[in-house]
């Protein structure tokens, strides 16, 4: 999990979980399937369970979900912590008013929204996702609920690819919790 972690033995079961599927979308692509770790109870459990044991009593009271897989694992994590659970979306994804961060992506920008109001000044939050990459959605993320007067207490994914270094832009702003490195991407 963070440096200095001593490795929890249910590590070994989340990674080995996680099919990995080549040339997904593209050619060149080492795709991390998570729908084989939700198939699995008791490895979906552990990552669950590993991400509560972390957050509780930390005085989180807002989990910041990343559409669209961060929404699988945010809700339980929040439930159990006594948090509520905030959707940040894609454009025109959310009825209502929003706040909008836009990004940049490899070629490209993208948006980030999430409800005017679903969080308040002096809030402390946890950023959940399946996966960093880049980072770019989790700095948006933190950005967005910033913005607004928030506190991100630090950012959660299963999984990073490492070679991409995307928990070093995110690890500016925050700190990275991540379970599983993701070998020969």
């Amino acid at each position: 999990m963070a440096a200095g972690d001593v490795q929890d033995p249910r590590i070994q079961k989340i990674a080995s979980a996680i099919r990995v599927i080549p040339d997904f979308p593209k050619p060149g692509i080492l795709f991390q399937d998570i729908t084989t770790l939700l198939l699995d109870t008791k490895a979906f459990r552990d990552t669950i369970d590993l991400f509560v044991e972390r957050y509780k009593d930390k005085g989180i009271s807002v989990v910041a979900g990343i559409e669209a897989r961060g929404f699988i694992f945010g809700p339980p994590i929040a439930l159990a912590i006594g948090a509520k659970f905030v959707p940040m979306r894609k454009p025109n994804k959310l009825p209502g008013e929003v706040i909008s961060e836009e990004y940049s992506l490899e070629y490209g920008t993208d948006i980030m929204e999430m409800h005017v109001g679903a969080v308040e000044a002096g809030e402390r939050a946890l950023v959940i996702d399946d996966l960093i990459a880049t980072g770019g959605t989790l700095c948006a993320a933190i950005r967005l609920l910033e913005r607004v007067g928030v506190h991100v207490f630090e950012c959660a994914c299963v999984i990073e690819l490492p070679e991409l270094k995307g928990s070093g832009p995110v690890g500016r702003q925050t700190t990275v919790c991540v379970l599983v490195n993701a070998a020969g991407v």
